[in-house]
């Protein structure tokens, strides 16, 4: 169901009929001609169509479905939260959001994030004050459905976007929850960068004769992604990244762990040895992940270092190069990870460095992109040195020393013992309504 070419080129935002100032604040944003995902999804969703949509990361899907929903909302009365936008992490809903203001900046439609680790009166506020769009993690969202301010009955539109991401993250019986609690009349736009048979099957259960796009598309990486593979010992991984910023070959770049420990350690690694390094993962705060997001896209972070909890929530400006400082171990992992570079048809690059042990890892990599990637190495660093420390240590030998500490108390008048902190359970953050009138930085 594509739409026609003209000159080998897609037809300019305005064929789609779409309001004055959404066209506007669009041109504002520099964009000139849609993606193929938003040539292919936004006509049936101005239809008012169900649509299933296959796209990958850094495709362009979040106009895709913000500028139907915008357009559709344009000559309704305000004061009634109309569309509701489900995502699987805080830094997505946050992006997602922020986008909205950019391109409803000529518009006095409005719209708030919702998400865990955060208070909730400025997200009540937002309930209350009926913004036209809400951007939710399933988890906050249903904290509010508790009270009688968050019913949403006059909602028209439901947009479940990185679906597959959601049921990675266990998020299935809080989406039926949900469900439970919205009009069954709505129309419903599902987008997910892979259709795993459960998201195939959830998706049979809530749309109606969908549109559907790329159902059969292969996980595949952008097209204008470089990849490079770095043969490095593992436990040198952390100085051959240092020695890449040193040297310049790479700028602005996220660095991708596999788990929140190593997270840790490398972003420390990195500023002990004079390379100003933000972090993002699952056991920071929101304060703490927001500072770092913001301190990394204004440039006082020359690496953020994340986990994969973080892979479909960062869109940064300039993003030089991806790193895979681990090899992810599912394939799909990998196309998302680098999503982050050669956004929207652009260019980027994306390095793995690869250990011995992680051979079959990049194995599998290179079967889905359907070629052996480059291998390179880095001329005049040492990779027979040894650091002094293990960049990881190992989880029962982390047990056995906190054992041993609680045991033998504290060494000193002033030492302190760990606090407990309750669990993270991907529970999701805040509300920052905007619209004309309404101040976009309301909860900055």
């Amino acid at each position: 169901m594509g739409r026609p070419l003209v000159a080998g080129l897609t037809l300019p935002f305005s064929s789609f009929g779409l309001h004055a100032d959404l066209l506007r604040g669009i041109r504002e944003l520099g964009f000139t001609r849609p993606t193929p995902i938003q040539e292919e999804a936004i006509p049936p969703a101005m239809e008012g169509r169900d649509v299933l949509a296959c796209a990958v990361t850094g495709s362009g899907k979040t106009a895709a479905f913000l500028l139907p929903i915008l357009h559709r909302l344009s000559a309704k009365p305000r004061r009634t939260t109309r569309a509701l936008v489900l995502t699987p992490t805080r830094e997505l809903a946050a992006q997602i959001e922020e986008h909205l203001g950019a391109i409803a900046v000529h518009t006095p439609l409005s719209g708030a994030a919702v998400f865990g680790g955060v208070g909730m009166g400025p997200q009540e506020h937002a309930f209350r004050a009926g913004v036209d769009v809400v951007v939710a993690t399933p988890g906050r969202l249903l904290d509010h459905f508790r009270f009688p301010y968050a019913k949403l009955q006059g909602l028209e539109v439901l947009v479940l976007d990185e679906a597959d991401r959601m049921l990675d993250m266990g998020f299935l019986p809080d989406i039926r929850r949900v469900l439970r609690h919205i009009p069954a009349r709505r129309q419903t736009l599902f987008f997910s960068a892979t259709l795993p048979p459960p998201i195939v099957a959830l998706a049979r259960e809530m749309l109606h004769k969908p549109a559907m796009i790329n159902l059969e598309r292969p996980s595949q990486p952008a097209a204008g992604i470089t990849h490079a593979v770095y043969p490095v010992p593992s436990e040198i991984k952390s100085a051959l990244l240092v020695e890449l910023v040193r040297r310049g070959e790479i700028r602005s770049v996220i660095a991708f762990t596999r788990t929140k420990h190593r997270a840790n350690r490398v972003a420390d690694y990195l500023v002990k040895h004079g390379v100003p390094a933000g972090r993002i993962h699952g056991n920071r705060s929101q304060s703490q992940r927001t500072q770092a997001l913001e301190g990394f896209k204004a440039g006082r972070f020359a690496v953020l270092v994340a986990t994969d909890i973080a892979a479909r929530g960062i869109d940064v400006e300039a993003l030089s190069h991806v790193i895979n400082f681990d090899v992810p171990a599912s394939p799909d992992d990998y196309v998302h990870r680098v999503g982050r570079t050669a956004r929207a048809e652009a260019t980027g690059d994306a390095f793995l460095f690869v250990s011995p042990e992680e051979e079959a890892d990049l194995r599998a990599i290179e079967r889905v992109i359907g070629k052996r990637l480059p291998r390179v190495i880095l001329p005049g660093f040492d990779y027979t040195r040894r650091p002094a420390e293990k960049l990881e240590i190992p989880v029962g030998q982390r047990l056995a020393a906190a054992r041993a500490g609680r045991r033998e108390g504290p060494r000193h008048p002033d030492a302190r013992r760990p606090q407990a902190r309750p669990p993270d359970r991907g529970r999701h953050r805040f509300a920052r309504p905007h619209g004309r009138g309404q101040g976009r930085r309301h909860s900055r």
